[in-house]
């Protein structure tokens, strides 16, 4: 038999549709309390303790982004596959959806790689590509080769 104050709470935790979901939003990582200043290391990686996302993305918004970065590096010829201005560390990918296509635009960011801020290595500054939710590229905007 439940004692007149555990039933008072929880007739009170089922009339307000129960406890308060916490507050802590999904992407963060959480320190153990037991050990405030303990550092997460787990295969040679110190993990962070909270976690800042550089974006959020759904799957089909992240296969785009990567069929298009691949059709991108695919264009440059081979001698230039060693060189970081020419690789995704050199890239900036902007991804958005409209009509249930995925717009993905390429821009080069020589200066991640140690270049002068607003060099231009080539006329063609950016590339944007209609890409499907399934990761096909499906064309390349018509402007310059």
């Amino acid at each position: 038999m439940l004692r007149p104050h555990a039933l008072l709470v929880l007739v009170s935790l089922l009339q307000d549709g129960g406890s308060e979901p916490s507050a802590r939003p999904a992407h963060s990582i959480v320190k153990n309390p037991a050990f405030p200043d303990a550092t997460i290391v787990a295969e040679g990686i110190q993990w962070p303790d909270d976690l800042q996302p550089l974006a959020t993305l759904d799957g089909p918004a992240v296969l785009a982004a990567h069929a298009a970065l691949q059709r991108r590096l695919s264009r440059y010829p081979k001698e230039y596959a060693k060189s970081c201005a020419f690789s995704a560390k050199g890239m900036e990918v902007i991804v958005g959806e409209e009509r249930g296509i995925y717009f993905v635009r390429i821009n080069p960011r020589p200066d991640k790689c140690g270049w002068a801020p607003g060099t231009v290595l080539a006329y063609d500054e950016f590339e944007l590509y209609a890409v499907s939710p399934e990761g096909k590229v499906l064309a390349r905007y018509p402007h310059m080769p």
